[in-house]
């Protein structure tokens, strides 16, 4: 049996690839630490962690460890939690995966509502990329996924809640953010592009690809980012343009400029999920979401 103390100690170090600052966010000394990881690789019989004077990096076997801890711990804390829960009297815990765009908007709304009209159901929420909903679902890890999901699965629900546009964000200053109205995408083929990895979002990668071919353009992916947001924070840097859902071009101002495009706008989607047999908090937070998307 494994003790989940020294497993959140190796998560820590496997996310900081730093003892010293795996140590401080762990708020412990950095020698215990090291010991504890020296004592957990011995109790499996492998080495999860590299370590030299320059870096730290995670073994093959310290990989998939990382994956396997991170389930099991979130596993304890949610018997945990749900043992306090039912201690305090609260009938339903709910468990929310969501892609990180979702959490802007419409997740703030629907959870508003459902604080309101069901007050015994509590949340937790999780973020994930939509490759991950249809296994977290399945596995019964989550029990309702916002993702940009497009292909049906057996045994899975999907509601569509929005289709959106595309739009260009460019640096503030690159030659064309000066000028007004839409922008024709091929004028960017020369442009420095960040771009999505496929394996974060296959459905949301395989709709930007769509968007440019439709308007011409082949673009040259020179930069990745693994979120929304990290595309946004690219561009800020001026390393690069991108195309990214209508919602998030409006939330980004700061050093950038959102254009609309001439031809092909194409769209971007956004599904709530959930098993097929739901429960009573699950419909609720499917209506929910319906409703605020619906206004």
């Amino acid at each position: 049996m494994f003790d989940l103390r020294l497993l959140r100690y190796f998560v820590a170090v496997a996310e900081e690839l730093h003892f010293g600052r795996a140590a401080a966010r762990l708020q412990m000394s950095q020698p215990p630490l090291s010991q504890a990881i020296r004592a957990l690789e011995l109790d499996i019989g492998a080495i999860l962690i590299n370590r030299s004077s320059r870096r730290v990096e995670l073994t093959p076997v310290g990989r998939v460890f990382l994956n396997e801890c991170r389930d099991l711990l979130e596993h304890a804390d949610r018997v945990a939690a749900s043992a306090r829960h039912a201690d305090a009297g609260a009938s339903t815990l709910m468990r929310i995966g969501t892609v990180a765009s979702a959490l802007t908007w419409p997740l703030p709304g629907v959870l508003a509502l459902l604080r309101e009209r069901a007050p015994d159901v509590r949340a937790v929420l999780r973020e994930i990329d939509t490759h991950e909903a249809i296994r977290l679902l399945e596995a019964g890890r989550i029990d309702v996924a916002f993702a940009r999901l497009a292909a049906p699965v057996r045994g899975i629900r999907q509601e569509p809640l929005v289709s959106e546009p595309f739009q260009v964000l460019l640096p503030q200053t690159h030659p064309a953010a000066s000028e007004n109205g839409p922008i024709a995408l091929a004028n960017l083929a020369n442009d420095d592009w960040v771009w999505l990895d496929r394996e974060v979002s296959p459905d949301y990668h395989d709709e930007m690809s769509a968007v440019c071919r439709a308007n011409g353009l082949s673009p040259r992916a020179t930069h990745r980012a693994r979120s929304i947001a990290s595309q946004i924070a690219m561009v800020q840097c001026g390393v690069g343009v991108t195309v990214l859902p209508k919602s998030w071009a409006a939330e980004a101002s700061e050093g950038v400029t959102a254009r609309s495009l001439t031809t092909h706008h194409l769209a971007v989607s956004l599904s709530v999920s959930t098993r097929v047999q739901m429960n009573r908090a699950e419909q609720l937070l499917v209506d929910l979401a319906r409703e605020v998307t619906a206004d």
